[in-house]
């Protein structure tokens, strides 16, 4: 993540209103925090994972942003993901998550499907659902799905029976009701390209129709849209809000 590529903000109304970033990078951070104090939300960021797994158990956030990327460089597919799920647990023993689920709290922690480049974990539903499962039961976890990522994976999410199929597959693999967020991004490269590549939204190569689609889909109704688009010149961010703001029915 680049200080240049940074916009996070939420479209619509949602019940989150105390937010922990992550990112190891302080530049990044106070953008980030800036960003989303503008829309309204309570924001507190921190270094690493650790120290926002620790401070999730009590703080009361309602939603953790992590800037992390995992790969399974020469192990098997499997074993990476072993291994992921593995590090996520041990990085949270000693933690007591049942403040995080008391009455009015939902916390969740996310895991984000990849463009599903070389090396990489997670390109695929079935990989994100692997590491909800074996995490279930010891973390509270669910899921994030990001538009490029899934286009560029090679999932069709442009025509209107591409997307349907790529909605059954979604919830049939992770469930629809574990998808707490949808990062809202057009992209640059084409589909199946592999290229994490982010683009204003109705610019790129998924267009404009998909994200109505989405945005008025009631499966997600209890999900946050998030858009991470470029900002390439001022007022691009709220640009791609205004954008995804008007595809709402």
């Amino acid at each position: 993540m680049t200080l240049e590529s940074i916009h996070a903000a939420v479209v619509g109304e949602t019940d989150l209103q105390k937010v922990l970033v992550v990112d190891d990078q302080p530049d990044v951070r106070e953008a980030l925090r800036l960003l989303l104090k503008g829309a309204g939300y309570a924001i507190e960021t921190v270094a690493t994972p650790g120290e926002a797994l620790a401070a999730a158990a009590y703080g009361g956030y309602h939603l953790i942003i992590v800037d992390m990327n995992y790969t399974w460089d020469t192990t098997s597919g499997e074993e990476g993901l072993r291994l992921a799920a593995e590090s996520i647990e041990k990085s949270v023993e000693g933690i007591d998550f049942s403040q995080a689920a008391s009455p009015g709290k939902d916390f969740r922690i996310l895991i984000e499907n990849t463009a599903g480049s070389e090396f990489s974990l997670g390109g695929s539903f079935e990989q994100v659902a692997e590491i909800l499962d074996r995490l279930r039961g010891s973390v509270p976890i669910a899921a994030c799905i990001d538009t490029c990522h899934t286009h560029v994976a090679g999932y069709d999410i442009v025509s209107q029976e591409g997307l349907y199929q790529t909605l059954l597959h979604l919830d049939a693999t992770i469930g629809l009701g574990n998808v707490r967020v949808v990062h809202c991004n057009d992209a640059k490269a084409a589909r199946g390209s592999k290229l994490d590549r982010h683009q204003q939204i109705g610019k790129g190569t998924i267009g404009k129709e998909p994200f109505r689609i989405l945005l008025n889909d009631l499966r997600l109704a209890h999900a946050a849209f998030i858009a991470e688009t470029p900002i390439e010149k001022p007022g691009d961010d709220r640009r791609n809000i205004e954008a995804l703001k008007k595809l709402v029915i």
